[in-house]
């Protein structure tokens, strides 16, 4: 023993090298097994929902999954497969899966929808997007078909926005993909709101988290070229664009419609089939009446509310990161930011809104809208944020479609909403 420690100490670098390997190696492998633990109860867990007896008669659960292989640099085809496919098969359900591998192929959606019970996007804010681009447009053709159908949520992405209002935050990726996983087999939803982007273009786009254009925005997409200055890297990302152009503002027109009132939640469960000389009668009825067709109220010019802007920033978000079950009206949040930030603030600034993009500062211009059009200079360059992808920048359109889309979430978030709104 005394030559082992002579050796040892005549060899302190090799030998403090050894344990600090040995020291990391440890830790990893123990986090490994922590990770086993959490697949092999979220799978015992699921293989209960496998287990219930359903009749003979009744077809199993169909399920399509959106998977986006290249989310959180390539490792998602591999997340989802160890962490969340097993849970999935477990529990029972007829599983699809479509890999979005090339833009736009999420468009099978349309094709598979009415073959499927729900749908799952796995992968990050911009899976949900290209799904979303297909979805909304079927749901608002045929809302009454499509807008039953749940969607499930597990993030797999480097930008999971959504997953911070639909599950309990987790420092462990293999938890948190298990815990969204079983929340879509628990099956407690809650109700979305969507904004409707519309450009010069034809094609709108779709959003459940919101719109950005400023100039945190376009620091913040540089981020990941300062890499190498570790934890310094958003601070440096800020401080580097204030050399391009300070003050940093842009200027637009906004014109918008205050908030509108939620009418009553349509009850889930569906009411019984009436007897059929009831549904002959009520066809007849409505065959011979002479029913005059509804007008639609236009909007009248004297509704709308004007505004000239000068801001740092300008953000309409939905109300889904700070979702509240009980509100009574729908509106999604304009935030318009001040012009006139000192450069230590927007650093620090800049930092904070990287963990939430859409916050809004103290002295800032908050609106509730339910519609709004933003019209900017001719000659106006830049881009927009759309839910973290990048759109040119140009004058839209933003209508709020409120409650539109059900996803499912964890029922530990369900009862913290209901709390909250009670209190």
């Amino acid at each position: 023993a005394v030559k082992v420690l002579r050796t040892l100490r005549n060899h302190w670098k090799k030998t403090t090298f050894g344990v600090c390997a040995l020291s990391w190696g440890g830790h990893w492998l123990y986090g490994k097994h922590c990770d086993n633990l959490l697949r092999r109860a979220a799978c015992q867990e699921a293989q209960a929902f496998g287990n219930q007896l359903i009749p003979s008669s009744m077809p199993l659960k169909k399920a399509t999954v959106f998977l986006n292989p290249a989310a959180c640099k390539g490792k998602a085809r591999s997340l989802f497969e160890k962490n969340a496919a097993p849970i999935l098969h477990l529990s029972g359900l007829d599983v699809t899966v479509v890999k979005t591998d090339y833009e736009g192929q999420a468009k099978k959606l349309l094709e598979l929808m009415e073959n499927t019970d729900l749908i799952i996007i796995a992968g990050g804010d911009g899976t949900i997007q290209e799904v979303l681009q297909e979805l909304c447009p079927g749901l608002l053709r045929a809302i009454a078909v499509f807008s039953k159908i749940p969607i499930g949520f597990i993030p797999l992405g480097r930008t999971c926005t959504l997953s911070h209002t639909l599950y309990p935050e987790s420092t462990n990726q293999v938890q948190h993909i298990t815990n969204a996983t079983l929340a879509i087999l628990k099956g407690e939803t809650v109700p979305l709101d969507v904004l409707q982007i519309k450009g010069e273009k034809e094609q709108p786009v779709f959003a459940v988290t919101g719109l950005r254009w400023g100039s945190y925005r376009d620091a913040g997409v540089k981020v990941s070229k300062y890499w190498y200055l570790g934890p310094l890297k958003t601070k440096a990302a800020h401080f580097f664009s204030m050399f391009k152009e300070w003050p940093q503002k842009r200027e637009a027109a906004l014109m918008y419609l205050g908030p509108t009132e939620r009418p009553p939640e349509e009850p889930e469960e569906k009411p019984s089939r009436p007897p059929l000389y009831v549904r002959l009668y009520r066809r007849l009825r409505l065959y011979w009446a002479s029913r005059p067709k509804e007008i639609p109220q236009e909007v009248t010019p004297e509704d709308w509310e004007e505004l000239k802007l000068s801001t740092i920033e300008l953000s309409i978000a939905t109300r889904n990161r700070h979702l509240d079950l009980t509100r009574t009206e729908d509106f999604m949040d304009i935030c318009i930011e001040a012009e006139t930030v000192s450069k230590g603030q927007f650093v620090n600034r800049g930092s904070q809104k990287m963990h939430d993009p859409h916050v809004c500062p103290e002295g800032s211009q908050c609106i509730q809208a339910s519609r709004c059009i933003l019209q900017l200079p001719e000659g106006t360059e830049g881009s927009f944020g759309i839910d973290n992808e990048e759109y040119e920048a140009m004058p839209v359109e933003v209508k709020l479609l409120p409650r539109k889309l059900r996803f499912f979430c964890d029922p530990r978030m369900r009862e913290q909403m209901l709390h909250a709104a009670v209190q």
